[in-house]
This record gives C-alpha cells, structure tokens and sequence, in this order.
C-alpha cells in the first residue's frame, strides 16, 4: 500500500480568439495584427471571474496547507501568469508567495499551454529550456520537474524534455501507456529523464466526479478518499488536478473547499506522507522502473489519446490552419509574428469545439469553457469564424515574405 503521496495543481487561462474574425489590412504591423486576434476585454473578464471564485480561496487554500507542513507542487502557464500580472497584482503576488514556499516545488509546463511539442520538437525544447530560466525570474525558483500541455507524453516528447536537462516528467498513468504497470511506482525511459504518471481514476474523483451527484461516490468524504489513496498497492500516489477544480469546476457550494481542508488530517490518520515531486524523484529513483513510451501521446483530457482534440472534422480543420500559421510565421524571420503564431497554437483553440458533432460529458466540459459571447454565432458560426481568425492571419503574414 503506498505511503507516499505527490499532489500536483496547475493554473493556466486561455489568451481567447476575438470573433467575429476581423479582417487584418495588408502591412499592418505585428501590434495591430495582435489586437485583430484575441479578445483582450474578453479574457480580463473570465479572468477577473475565475480569479474571484477559484484562484483567490484556492491559493489561500493552498498556503494553510503549506503553513502546516503539507508539501505539493503547482504549475504556472505563462499565458496564466501574464494575466495575472497584467491585470490583478494582488493575485500575482499571492501566487509568487505560494511558488516561494519551502514546502512548494514550482512545475514547469509549456509556457503558453500550446500544441508545440506536437508540432515542432526542437523548438518545443528550447521553449521549455527558456521557460525554465524564465519562471525563474517570474516566481523566484527553478523548476527541476517539468509538465507538458495538458500532460502530453509521447517517446519522442520524452528525449525532447530529457534533452533540456530536467531531473522529472509528469505523465498520465492511463492503461493503455502503463499496460500492466501500476501508476503508483516511478518510472524512466532513458537514465536520467524520471516519469512520474498521475492516477488517473483517484485523481478524477475529485477533478471531474466530486460534485456529480450521479456518480456512485456521491457524496465524497474525506475519510473514504484518504483511505481509497492509503488503500493503493505502489510506492506513492499523484494526485494532478487543474487549479480550477477548486471553485471554477465545483463551486464553493459543493463543499469542495471543505472536503479539501479536512483532507490533510485524513491522510495523517493513516499514515500517508506527502512528497513534492523532487523528493518522489529523490527517494524512489533507484528502484524507478522501465516503461517503454509509444509514438502517439498521452494526456490527462478525454480517454486519454490527442483524439480529444483532433477527434471530429472541425478540430482537424482548425489544427490544419495552426500547422500552416505556424510554419509560415517561421518563414517570417520576424520575432513578433512567430511569436503570434505560437500563441495561435494554443490547446484550448481545439479543447473549445470538442463538441461539434459530439454529444456525452466531454463534449459538455468543452461546451461549458466556450465563452458564451460566441454561441449567439450558432455551433456552425463558431467553427467558421475560427478558422477565419487563422485565415486572417495567415494572409497577413504575405507582407513580411
């Protein structure tokens, strides 16, 4: 049974698409190609709302829990932490509070929560290289233990990180990656690289399941997690949820937040020691396991597979216009339109219209984080107006050739 326990958050906001699609006038400059692509007004206001409901009460959460000797790791997208810094600086210096704690480890993920490491490996590595010195100077500590986009892992990701120095990887834990491995144990590919998979079903519970009162858990207690968690046959459990699970997914009505608190006594009842990442990697990794990695990805969303966001023709079309942004913004030599064109890759362009033609809980989760501005455009005018956005931009690009 494990002892051991590895918690993991991560915080990131989306830099949301301005539709309508605005045309973009020939040799207009980077600035104003920018203001034509994304909705500033938009992403302040979802900001300022999940900042109120969710990154406020969950990472004064979070401090008690490091205040009284918790340890647990959190993750910053720089696409998060931009806004935060732009556009609530009390929130921006809570969060760099929470990151210097001694029991914190900060986790490094890809820093705009983009598709680049599906997309172009190499600079995927020096992205994240970067972003490592960079979180650096942002929160004030260096990561050693990276994170990916939506916990993407795949062989190929695995050398790209391993490549760039880092000591641990987050992963999901899913069957069809482990195969008959359990998900409790440490893992490696190579000799120095470390995986460290989520469970994914424990971690669930509370992510996706805690408030669903169909579920056949409902309601959660404390006591039975903390018992399901110690009860797991391995070395140690990671739990990994979105920050915005606390407050944002389940509203303080739900008694999450309670359900939280009394976690930390839980645990101690039965003897679970919580571990940052660093200290699993420390602790476990000469009795770390082989786990050969497949070619196509995992991730934490959906069943598992990147068919979550390449899974229907509307999410294939729009990943289609991001290969051919990206890779003519290349073209470019211009600092700033490669630049653009990174932040047009972000996954949550594909996780927004994973409904189009779907129906199920995963087509509701996306459905609930499609700002609600765009659905007087109708389902179709959705798909249509984003793809314009790429095709705008694409266009643009014809005057720095």
């Amino acid at each position: 049974m494990a002892e051991d326990l590895v918690i993991y958050a991560v915080l990131h906001q989306p830099r949301r698409l301005r539709l309508p699609a605005e045309p973009i006038r020939n040799g207009a400059k980077p600035e104003e190609i920018e203001q034509h692509l994304f909705d500033e007004a938009m992403n302040e206001h979802y900001f300022h709302k999940v900042a109120t409901w969710c990154y406020y009460p969950a990472t004064e959460m979070f401090l008690e829990f490091a205040n009284h000797g918790l340890k647990f790791s959190i993750g910053f997208s720089l696409s998060a932490l931009r806004q935060a810094e732009m556009w609530d600086a009390k929130l921006f210096s809570l969060l760099r509070k929470l990151a210097a704690h001694p029991n914190v480890e900060l986790v490094n993920v890809e820093p705009y929560h983009s598709f680049l490491p599906l997309v172009d490996l190499p600079a995927f590595a020096k992205r994240m290289a970067w972003s490592r010195g960079n979180l650096e100077r942002l929160m004030g500590k260096r990561p050693e233990v990276t994170d990916t986009t939506e916990m993407l892992m795949s062989d190929p990701i695995y050398h790209a990180l391993n490549s760039v120095g880092y000591r641990g990887a987050l992963m999901d834990g899913r069957p069809w990656v482990m195969e008959w491995r359990e998900p409790t144990h440490l893992y490696h590919q190579g000799r120095n690289l470390m995986l460290l998979p989520r469970h994914y079903q424990l971690s669930d519970d509370v992510g996706y399941r805690f408030s669903n009162k169909g579920w056949w858990g409902y309601p959660l207690m404390a006591d039975a997690y903390s018992h399901w968690v110690r009860q797991a046959w391995g070395d140690f459990v990671l739990l990994a949820w979105d920050y915005e699970t606390f407050g944002e997914h389940h509203s303080k009505d739900t008694g999450i937040f309670d359900f939280m608190k009394r976690l930390p006594d839980e645990f101690a009842k039965r003897g679970v020691t919580t571990l940052t990442p660093s200290d699993a990697i420390a602790k476990y990794s000469e009795a770390s396991h082989e786990l050969p990695l497949p070619a196509f990805p995992s991730t934490w969303a959906g069943e598992g597979g990147v068919e979550f966001f390449l899974g229907n023709p509307a999410q294939q079309a729009v990943f289609q216009l991001m290969l051919e942004a990206y890779n003519k913004a290349q073209l470019t030599k211009d600092k700033k339109i490669k630049d653009l064109a990174l932040w047009l890759l972000q996954s949550d362009n594909l996780h927004l219209i994973q409904w189009f033609g779907r129906s199920g809980s995963e087509a509701e989760v996306s459905a609930y984080f499609t700002p609600k501005e765009w659905w007087n455009l109708g389902p179709s005018g959705i798909i249509w107006e984003i793809q314009q956005v790429y095709k705008n931009f694409i266009r643009a690009l014809d005057h720095y050739l």
